[in-house]
């Protein structure tokens, strides 16, 4: 497919080319802002699909549209020319999470809790206002400049589901980091996407994979029935408290895992502390949720002293305002 234009959206150039659809980036001339504009094919859809199709789509795209979080990338806009739909969202100029992971200078181990700490912060976020992500993975994650880390394609992956259904040997989702539910056809909910986290902070930490095999239907009996090894067994500098963290989220049964995202990463801040004491930069996202974890709040003591001070200055303020106002009275002389 050739387009110029999808919607008031003109086409510049492809960015990426997938099995659903491709990547351009794009210029909105209403704004005057350059956008990422993903497209998902629906030819292969027959039309009683397509429409079914099409309420999934706006319904999703809307309930992810309203996530507004630093480590999410903004949808901006949705629509459809023909059999192309499309979703315009915020585009970002950065490697994927997986490039990060396969360059020359290996992450340090802080730098990898740092990441890990702002996917967590996003998921966390999403998940309280109701959005699943559903395919977790390092392809789905940006890492710009500062190490500052996006989550891309919000309910994509359920958007583009008919178009896996009617592929015999696809099925939704990335088959390495896809959790149990997602293999055994079960109800997904938040532990899902926290599972797959699990399995791409597992590979972070060692590089490599917990579950791994020759085929998808090998993979997918290792992630239902096998437990993978601790990532300290692989990795010696990398402490017992990752190996907890990494095991709950990779528990298989969804009510043994976090029970949201928000706790996990209040488990990874805790990490995070630990392994670099004094130093309170654990990823930016820790300002992402309106104070800075481990600051305290201001204590009632600091809540008078500021009252008190504030009465003073008023006070001082009305009696100035008064001297100059009123005019003085001469003094009678006897």
């Amino acid at each position: 497919m050739e387009e110029s234009h999808l919607g008031r959206y003109e086409i510049l150039e492809e960015l990426g080319r997938g099995d659903m659809g491709i990547v351009y980036r794009a210029h909105d001339p209403l704004i005057d802002r350059y956008v990422a504009i993903k497209t998902i094919d629906l030819q292969k859809l027959s039309e009683q699909e397509k429409e079914e199709y099409k309420a999934r789509f706006y319904q999703e795209a809307k309930a992810a549209g309203r996530l507004n979080h630093p480590n999410i990338i903004t949808i901006y806009d949705l629509g459809r020319k023909g059999d192309i739909a499309y979703i315009a969202m915020e585009l970002m100029e950065g490697p994927e999470l997986q490039d990060i992971a396969a360059k020359d200078a290996p992450l340090s181990l802080v730098e990898k809790v740092d990441i890990a700490v702002q996917i967590a912060a996003g998921l966390a976020y999403a998940h309280e206002h109701g959005v699943i992500h559903r395919d977790i993975k390092p392809s789905n994650i940006m890492v710009l400049r500062g190490m500052h880390v996006k989550i891309a394609d919000f309910g994509i992956a359920r958007m583009e589901s008919p178009l896996w259904r009617t592929q015999v040997d696809r099925i939704m989702g990335s088959p390495l980091y896809m959790s149990p539910e997602q293999v055994q056809s079960h109800p997904i909910g938040p532990g899902s996407d926290i599972f797959s986290f699990g399995i791409v902070f597992y590979q972070m930490l060692t590089g490599k994979l917990p579950f791994f095999g020759e085929s998808a239907n090998s993979v997918f009996y290792k992630i239902v029935n096998e437990e993978p090894g601790k990532p300290s067994a692989l990795k010696s500098d990398i402490p017992e408290a990752l190996d907890n963290i990494v095991a709950k989220c990779l528990a298989k049964k969804p009510e043994q895992r976090y029970q949201n995202a928000r706790d996990l990463l209040t488990d990874l801040r805790a990490c995070r502390r630990q392994l670099a004491p004094g130093d309170d930069s654990a990823g930016e996202s820790e300002y992402f949720d309106g104070h800075r974890p481990g600051s305290s709040k201001i204590s009632s003591n600091q809540i008078l002293t500021i009252v008190v001070v504030t009465a003073l200055l008023s006070l001082a303020v009305y009696v100035m305002i008064e001297h100059m106002l009123i005019p003085k009275i001469p003094r009678l002389h006897k």
